[in-house]
Parts: C-alpha cells; sequence; structure tokens
C-alpha cells in the first residue's frame, strides 16, 4: 500500500483552499488533509466541508493550532508578513513545510528561516510551481543542452495584464506596501527565481527603475463614483469592477474561476454575491480610489556571477497576460511567448525549430492541469515523490528560493533611490 503524507493548511484562500488544497484532497492515494487553520470562519466551514476535516481540527485561532504537530507537512498560504513567524512555530514543532511565496522582505529573517531549516533537519519547499511546468523544464534542457551555445544574456518581460494590475496590486490583497511586500518581490519572485534557475549563477549586482504611474486620485475620471457600481462611466472605464466582475462572468459563462472566485467566499458564484461583493467589498473600489502604494511598471537590470546579464520588466499596462523570455547565446537564440503557445530555437544559420507549449509533455505523461500551466499540481506531484525519499532534494528549495529573494530586496532598494547599483553581498553576508 502506497504511503500517505498528512497535511495541515494554514491558510485557505485563493492559494491554500483553491490551487493547491482541492489537488491534495483530490489526491486521496497520497494525500490526507487533517487540520485547517484560517481567520475567515466562513471560509474555515467551507473547505472543512470539502476537505472532509472534522470540526474539532478546524481553528479560527493560530494559537491553538500550534499547540501540537498535526500533520506532516505543513502548507503555510497565509499572507506575506506571516510567513516567517508562522514558519518558525511550524518549524519548532517539526513539520516539514510547504511554503507560499515570497517568503520575506527582510534579509535577516531569510538567512535565519535557512538556518533555522537545516539545523533541524526540516524540509522548507517554497512554492515557485513555475519551475514545475513543462514549459520551463523545456527551456532549461534546451540552455543546459547548449541549444544556444553559451548563454550571453536575457530578457524576460512580465505582463501582468491592464486588469490583472487593477485587481491584484490596486484593489487586492497586494496592493499596499504595509501590508505585503513590494511589487518587484510579490509579483515577479517567480520571474527572478527563473532568472537565476535558467542562468544558473547567483546574481552578482542589480538596478532598477520604477514608479506608480497611473493608479492615483489625480487620474481619477471627472464626476465618476468611488464605487464602480455607483459610476456613470461603469461600462466603458477598462478598469471598471462592474465590467471586471460582473459583465464579464455573466459573459464568459459564469465560470468559478480566478478572478471572479476571488471578491466572494460565497461558492457556487451568484449574481447577487458578486454585486454585493462590488457594493461592500476593496474588489468594488474606483481603481483611482484606493489605497495603492505599489508601482505599476518596473524594470530591472542583472549582473550575474558568471557574467551572464538579464533584464527583468515589470509592466502592468499589456492587453494580455503571459511571460515572454529571449535568450541570447554565441550560437543562437531561444524564445518563449506564453500566451502566444510557443518556444522558438532560432540556431544561426539554421532553420527555426518551433515547439508549441500545450503539446509538451513531462515525465509524468501529460503537462498536467491547474493553475500556472500545470506548476501548482505538478508541485504537489513533486513533493511526494521525492518525500519519502530525499525530501530534501526540491527543485525550489528554501536555500534556491531566497536568492531571488535577495534580488528583490536589492532592486527594490535600487529603485528608492533612482537606480543606483546595489550589490547582493550587502544582502548574503
Amino acid at each position: 500500500m502506497a504511503k500517505v503524507i498528512t497535511v495541515s493548511i494554514l491558510g485557505v484562500g485563493a492559494r491554500g483552499g483553491e490551487a493547491y488544497g482541492r489537488y491534495i484532497h483530490a489526491s486521496k492515494d497520497r494525500f490526507k488533509i487533517t487540520a485547517l487553520c484560517d481567520v475567515n470562519e466562513y471560509r474555515l466551514e467551507k473547505y472543512g466541508k470539502i476537505f472532509e476535516v472534522d470540526k474539532e481540527n478546524r481553528f479560527l485561532n493560530e494559537e491553538e493550532f500550534f499547540k501540537e504537530k498535526r500533520s506532516d507537512v505543513l502548507l503555510l498560504a497565509t499572507m506575506d508578513q506571516m510567513h516567517v513567524r508562522q514558519a518558525v512555530k511550524a518549524i519548532d514543532l517539526g513539520y516539514d513545510l510547504l511554503l507560499e511565496k515570497p517568503i520575506s522582505d527582510d534579509a535577516e529573517q531569510l538567512k535565519m528561516l535557512v538556518e533555522k531549516a537545516k539545523a533541524n533537519n526540516r524540509m522548507v519547499m517554497v512554492c515557485h510551481v513555475l519551475r514545475y511546468t513543462t514549459m520551463i523544464r523545456k527551456i532549461k534542457s534546451l540552455l543546459d543542452s547548449g541549444a544556444i551555445g553559451k548563454l550571453v544574456s536575457m530578457d524576460q518581460t512580465e505582463n501582468v495584464c491592464f486588469w490583472h494590475q487593477a485587481h491584484s496590486f490596486v484593489r487586492g490583497n497586494w496592493r499596499n506596501r504595509q501590508e505585503t511586500t513590494p511589487m518587484i518581490m510579490q509579483k515577479c519572485c517567480h520571474d527572478l527565481d527563473l532568472i537565476q534557475y535558467f542562468i544558473g549563477a547567483r546574481c552578482k549586482s542589480v538596478a532598477s527603475m520604477g514608479s506608480l504611474a497611473f493608479f492615483k486620485p489625480e487620474n481619477k475620471p471627472e464626476g465618476s463614483a468611488d464605487r464602480c457600481i455607483d459610476c456613470k462611466y461603469k461600462n466603458e472605464c477598462k478598469y471598471s469592477a462592474y465590467t471586471i466582475y460582473l459583465t464579464d462572468w455573466i459573459n464568459g459563462g459564469k465560470q468559478e474561476t480566478f478572478p471572479y472566485n476571488l471578491i466572494t467566499d460565497v461558492l457556487p458564484l451568484t449574481e447577487e454575491a458578486i454585486i454585493d461583493s462590488l457594493k461592500n467589498s476593496k474588489y468594488g473600489r474606483c481603481a483611482f480610489a484606493c489605497d495603492n502604494d505599489v508601482v505599476d511598471n518596473q524594470t530591472t537590470i542583472m549582473q550575474f556571477e558568471n557574467g551572464v546579464t538579464a533584464t527583468l520588466k515589470m509592466e502592468g499596462f499589456t492587453a494580455r497576460g503571459g511571460r515572454d523570455f529571449r535568450f541570447f547565446g554565441t550560437e543562437g537564440e531561444l524564445e518563449l511567448y506564453e500566451i502566444e503557445d510557443k518556444i522558438i530555437l532560432r540556431r544561426f544559420m539554421e532553420e527555426p525549430v518551433v515547439w508549441k507549449i500545450s503539446e509538451l509533455v513531462d515525465e509524468l505523461g501529460g503537462q498536467g492541469a491547474g493553475g500556472h500551466g500545470g506548476g501548482d499540481y505538478r508541485m504537489i506531484d513533486s513533493l511526494y515523490n521525492i518525500y519519502y525519499g530525499d525530501k530534501f532534494s526540491a527543485d525550489s528549495s528554501i536555500e534556491n528560493s531566497v536568492e531571488s529573494h535577495y534580488i528583490a530586496l536589492g532592486a527594490e532598494k535600487s529603485r528608492l533611490n533612482g537606480g543606483k547599483l546595489v550589490f547582493l553581498t550587502d544582502y548574503r553576508d
């Protein structure tokens, strides 16, 4: 009989409840969810029933939850600034951790957590889910095989998409620097992780520039309301919450997917529940009348210890989402356009080779379902595959993950100082 890993979940929201929790629960031959903790009573009750967790193992109070160890693994999917404090408690109790990113925007906390996990012989696997996707593994294998010769430089663009920028970083949980981490860390933590993963070396120095260019009170349309549902521009404004959440939900077939399922805890979704959110929640606010202060555009330049250079463009003003990559080597170019579903290898003086991302398969025999191009589910699969073997061999181990955090910290310091060059030894040492 296959071994079963027991899992507790702290934070049953979009990531802990939906992205990971549902797949873990569905994989009953490999996992069993034994306990839940969340400050939202409605959410706790909902996922308690869905995941078949007894009421005595559902906790509204973090202190009660941490009175004893309740499983092999703790999935920690709370807000960014809670991660380290809760991870320390978990390690002290003997949990192995699946930790949502970003971990922290404090370099000392990052180093402390790495050392604590090592000293206690605990696994901390960070949710850099894109490492587990077929498209990223294809790119990595091509680079490592020398398909474009020696890598010299790379460019990456994170196309946030205009409505996603408004949803998550103007109205949503990651809008305000005091409540979370900087935009370059919260949104581009994946990107920075992938850049250093592809390049295969630590970042030496970084410079960055960016700003909150548009989503400010002075750009609020004349005569507009503070809530989109009451606004005379609700059917024409490109950032209208009324259009993004209600009109698009109705016209799109009333799907229970992102972003609609994040603005209310009511499930199944109803028109009444969405209207109530537009009237009363933070997601119904005018995009120019919020308490947001994170950037809506940022460009970062990096120099790595092996001589490779990279740029990352985070752009909140795009008509489409997804990521674009370009790699430049001594024998050719390699490109990935996520939204266009293609990878292109252009070796010098040869015909281009094109792959459709949607047709790629991995060692498990398929793309996998779930969010982030299958990465959410493949990460859970990987956790199971290594757990009873070498559980410290995770691609997204905390030791690997902290490098992307150091880059983000350096980039934000540079941005706040007008693009001044920052050396990452300031964070590592």
